[in-house]
């Protein structure tokens, strides 16, 4: 079977974009067709500024959300990423192959490290290394698939460059992954910037539709959303981006295509008031479930428990041979003495 491995970053609360874009596919095909795992990658979040306090919250909430969106621990793989020790344990191995430049060529880290310089600010040398972590995060599980958004495509082209190199330096260890991309609202846009994605670690502003976002608030930032010159209603991703991403918001949770939507309307009012009815019907579950498992907090913490374990036993033969294949000592293995005495051999 297929292994499929994906994540989110507890940085923001998960948004519409978040659900439409990963986490509703997630639910209803890929841990259905696919030996899947969902992991919560809290260690990225600690590439910036961050209150400790308030990242344990997200991840525990982001872990919530996916429970609440259909994943089923009885089908797929869900756990938090710092629980499996594994994770940082290849992506030291990995630093170890990969080069500077291709770090620094990262379009994520140009783009927040250029930021922060106009700030009078310096970055973490976490956020350089940070797509070697998420290689890691890969190739630790034998991941065939990986099911991305357009940003983070580069990453996934990253990871494959270093299991082939590493595979042919040091001997056939790690499956070379493909990213994969869903269709319709892969990359759901800002409403209030539709040029821009919209982006969960945004904590405020009118243009983002949290998960668990009041219906009325909802409605709210859909009918206040940026639109474009004209009148007419008509899908053209390049010259209309705030109709684009209107359509293609209502395509992906009502159904049918973006262009065969704009022929039905005859005004932008109308667009919006339709929009924002279908993201409220699409989200309804999903807070209705996810207040149901914030009620029961042992039970959200079992899933996640008895998930890092299986996550465990599927990384560390990988792991084990990657620090074998590249020179390291194996660890000596402790073994019972006279009178059931551990000795150290």
């Amino acid at each position: 079977m297929t292994r499929v491995f994906s994540g989110v970053k507890p940085t923001g609360h998960l948004t519409l974009g978040n659900y439409l874009g990963a986490m509703r596919r997630w639910a209803s095909v890929d841990q259905y067709e696919a030996d899947a795992l969902f992991c919560v990658v809290d260690l990225h979040a600690l590439t910036v500024d961050h209150d400790p306090a308030r990242v344990r919250r997200l991840s525990r909430q982001a872990a919530t959300l996916l429970l609440a969106s259909g994943l089923d621990p009885e089908l797929c793989t869900l756990f938090v990423q710092s629980h499996v020790d594994e994770h940082a344990r290849l992506s030291y191995v990995l630093e170890c192959v990969a080069t500077d430049g291709e770090m620094r060529r990262m379009v994520q880290y140009k783009e927040k490290a250029a930021r922060e310089q106009r700030r009078g600010g310096s970055v973490r040398l976490s956020l350089l290394t940070y797509p070697v972590l998420m290689a890691a995060d890969i190739l630790a599980y034998g991941a065939d698939e990986v099911p991305v958004g357009d940003d983070q495509v580069q990453h996934v082209e990253l990871t494959r460059d270093l299991a082939v190199r590493f595979n042919q330096r040091y001997g056939h260890t790690f499956v070379v992954p493909r990213a994969t991309r869903p269709g319709v609202a892969a990359r759901v846009m800002n409403l209030q910037d539709p040029t821009s994605k919209m982006g969960k670690s945004d904590d405020v502003g009118p243009g983002i539709v949290y998960l668990l976002d009041e219906p009325d608030v909802v409605r709210k930032k859909v009918m206040r959303a940026v639109t474009d010159s004209g009148r007419d209603v008509v899908y053209d991703r390049e010259a209309r981006p705030g109709l684009a991403n209107l359509l293609e918001i209502l395509a992906a949770c009502s159904g049918g295509s973006p262009e065969e939507l704009s022929g039905a309307y005859a005004s932008y009012g109308a667009l919006k008031k339709d929009t924002a009815e279908a993201a409220v019907e699409v989200l309804r579950p999903v807070q209705e479930r996810h207040k149901e498992l914030c009620a029961d907090p042992g039970y959200v913490e079992g899933v996640l428990r008895d998930g890092a374990e299986r996550a465990r036993g599927t990384a560390r033969p990988t792991v084990d041979a990657a620090y074998r294949a590249i020179g390291l000592l194996p660890a000596v293995p402790e073994a019972a003495g006279a009178g059931g005495a551990v000795l150290r051999v």
